[in-house]
C-alpha cells in the first residue's frame, strides 16, 4: 500500500470510530441529539440501546479497516470499504439524508478507487 491509500483508509476508519463514539456514548447528549436530528431527549433515551448496537457495528468497520492497515492486506481493505460504502448508501437512502452518503460512502469510494487503481 502507498501513503495515499493509508491516509484514505485511516480517514474512513476515523470516521467510523467517531460514529461509534456518537452512537454508543453521546447518543443522549445534546451533541448526539443534534448530530442525528433526534426529535427529543426522551426519544434518545428510548432508542439508546439500538444506537449503541449501531455504534458497535461501526466499530467493527473501523476495526476491519485498522486491521487492513496494520496487516497491509489490500483484499481486507477492499472488503471493509465495500461494506462501508453499502452501509452509507443504504443509510442515506433509508433515512432520506444525503449527508450520510457524503460522510460515509464517498470517502469509502475514494479509498476503493485508490486501492484498485
Amino acid at each position: 500500500m502507498n501513503i495515499l491509500q493509508y491516509i484514505l483508509l485511516s480517514i474512513v476508519a476515523f470516521i467510523h470510530l467517531y460514529i461509534l463514539i456518537l452512537e454508543m456514548l453521546l447518543w443522549t447528549t445534546p451533541k448526539g441529539i443534534k448530530t442525528f436530528g433526534l426529535k427529543s431527549e426522551s426519544f434518545a433515551e428510548e432508542t439508546k440501546v439500538l444506537a449503541a448496537n449501531q455504534g458497535l457495528y461501526n466499530g467493527f468497520l473501523a476495526a476491519g479497516l485498522i486491521w487492513s492497515i496494520l496487516s497491509e492486506k489490500t483484499d481486507v481493505a477492499i472488503f471493509f470499504l465495500i461494506c462501508v460504502f453499502i452501509a452509507g448508501a443504504y443509510g442515506s437512502f433509508s433515512t432520506k439524508k444525503p449527508r450520510i452518503f457524503v460522510i460515509q460512502s464517498i470517502p469509502a469510494l475514494l479509498g476503493l478507487v485508490c486501492l484498485i487503481l
